[in-house]
């Protein structure tokens, strides 16, 4: 099965991914590409601390992570995709790993320099500028559970 969720989400690993996403999309594992998490043996037992027995994480840097996406994809398991931040999935849309697939945006929270667009959507002229670029592999929506209306970020949307 491939990549059931590839998803920005500032807060990782955490209950609204597992219970509201994962429980409904049968997610067994998780992919974690996050440069510091991926240096970090202790932090990545932190965010793993949250899985159930039978799901697992591994923690990537974005160069393992393009490297490995083909076989990630093409696991038999089902499993998700998870960056902190648009960045990092940016990079991963522009070495052809996103192409053709929906990239998830919830979870990007008010900071300095955001501006709201969803209550769970604030991004910053940086952040929309990459979602803008990841919108050229990729089709890009935010919703907050699956559940939810999912709401297109298209350029229409993100100025």
């Amino acid at each position: 099965m491939p990549l059931e969720l590839l998803r920005i989400d500032e807060r990782l690993i955490h209950g609204q991914v597992l219970v509201g996403w994962g429980r409904p999309l049968a997610l067994d594992f998780y992919i974690v590409v996050d440069e510091a998490l991926a240096a970090s043996e202790w932090e990545q037992e932190l965010w793993a601390s949250a899985l159930a027995d039978e799901e697992s994480a591994e923690f990537l840097g974005v160069d393992e992570a393009a490297r490995r996406f083909g076989e990630l994809s093409r696991r038999a398991a089902r499993g998700a995709l998870l960056t902190r931040d648009t960045g990092t999935m940016r990079a991963l849309a522009e070495r052809g790993c996103l192409d053709g697939r929906t990239v998830n945006v919830g979870g990007v929270y008010a900071a300095k320099g955001r501006k709201k667009i969803l209550d769970y959507v604030h991004l910053s002229p940086e952040e929309t500028e990459d979602l803008r670029r990841i919108g050229e592999h990729a089709s890009v929506s935010a919703r907050n559970l699956p559940t939810a209306p999912e709401v297109r970020l298209d350029a229409r949307k993100l100025r």
